[in-house]
């Protein structure tokens, strides 16, 4: 396998949800798993992508240009995040756990037209341009929803939009997801909230620490999803291509074996 490459048996978990495959309405793709393999390539890598460094993209991968424009048409019309929820789909419920992290935004993803008010998940915190990643894994560690924000958003803003889809036996957080309308909607769903209180609540809620011991898995998640350059540092400048890719690269069964 090349670095940066897909296992067969992960390319056989994703080849029939693609556009272009043997069979489909409309024309073949000459090369699907290549053209998957050059996206995980530059996320991997961190090629920017605004301007020329695209063309830095290895020569094997084909015409950049097409990579770019074949990268955008699947974003803007959903076809990565299938493949996402697809793969997410067989979740661990025992319990879920939802984090965020800060990722700078780099010069390259800034300037995008704002046609029709179109929020590209880029703000402003700690001096910098930065957007938000957040995150619901399950028990095994693996993502069933994610979202980017504006990086001064709240982590707690996204919370009961990611958990409307899932159905956890418990949910674990950390304080700062501590409100009641969240404690409120999770009890009215019959989901074990695993949050600590804040000081300053005047009756403390009882918390299983034991099991909120588990929450490292999402920080772990995190940890793995920073090894991809273009993820740690936003080069994208629109929310469809930045949030997307990094779905599909980061789903529990499309994950390279590479090194660091």
């Amino acid at each position: 396998m090349r670095r940066y490459g897909l296992r067969d048996d992960q390319w056989e978990r994703i080849k029939d949800l693609l556009p272009g495959r043997e069979g489909h309405v409309g024309g073949t793709a000459a090369d699907n798993r290549l053209f998957v393999e050059a996206v995980l390539y530059r996320y991997r890598a961190g090629i920017p992508w605004a301007g020329i460094p695209w063309r830095d993209l290895p020569p094997r991968f084909g015409d950049w240009k097409n990579i770019h424009r074949c990268l955008r048409r699947w974003c803007e019309s959903g076809v990565i995040e299938r493949i996402f929820h697809h793969l997410a789909a067989d979740h661990d419920n025992e319990y879920m756990m939802i984090d965020s992290t800060i990722v700078r935004a780099h010069q390259h993803s800034a300037g995008a037209l704002k046609k029709g008010g179109a929020d590209q998940a880029i703000g402003r915190s700690r001096g910098v341009l930065t957007t938000k990643i957040h995150a619901i894994c399950d028990a095994l560690g693996n993502p069933a929803e994610l979202d980017i924000t504006p990086g001064q958003d709240a982590d707690i803003t996204q919370a009961e939009p990611l958990l409307e889809s899932i159905d956890p036996d418990a949910f674990l957080a950390d304080k700062a997801y501590d409100a009641d309308q969240l404690i409120d909607r999770l009890t009215e769903r019959g989901i074990t909230p695993v949050i600590p209180s804040k000081r300053n609540r005047t009756t403390q809620r009882e918390t299983d620490f034991a099991l909120y011991r588990e929450r490292n898995l999402v920080e772990r998640f995190f940890n793995k999803l920073k090894q991809f350059r273009a993820i740690a540092t936003r080069y994208d400048k629109l929310k469809s291509t930045s949030s997307q890719p990094f779905s599909s690269s980061q789903s529990s069964s499309c994950l390279t074996d590479d090194t660091p």
